[in-house]
């Protein structure tokens, strides 16, 4: 699975961006998808992640501020974010777990995009 996110930029404290991350390549079955972020010398955080069948999971940070969306049939998601902080500033990255039949045996996979840089200024 190939992951292309999108979206990312410079934006001031306060304003909004919208993320989006469009999979692509030889999958059966997309299944859970997702954002995480992550700054320099730190771990990688989960952000939010959407099931396929649109249930979602925020991390509390994001909780009031962020909305992840996903598109089925473009398999695609979003991460809308709303009264960012300069604390959101991280390079964010796109994953997507998926499921192949190989030899008529599924196989799962956790695939990670490039990763997208946002940069929220004070």
């Amino acid at each position: 699975v190939q992951l292309q996110a999108s979206g990312g930029g410079l934006v001031q404290a306060g304003g909004s961006l919208r993320l989006s991350c469009e999979a692509s390549g030889r999958f059966d079955r997309l299944d859970d998808m997702g954002w995480y972020r992550q700054t320099p010398g730190k771990q990688r955080d989960l952000v939010a992640t959407i099931s396929r069948y649109g249930g979602a999971n925020y991390a509390t940070f994001a909780m009031a501020r962020f909305i992840i969306s996903r598109d089925t049939v473009k398999n695609t998601i979003s991460l809308q974010m709303y009264n960012l902080e300069p604390e959101d500033t991280a390079v964010y990255f796109c994953t997507a777990d998926s499921t192949t039949l190989e030899h008529g045996r599924p196989v799962s996979k956790t695939s990670w995009g490039q990763g997208t840089l946002v940069t929220v200024s004070s």
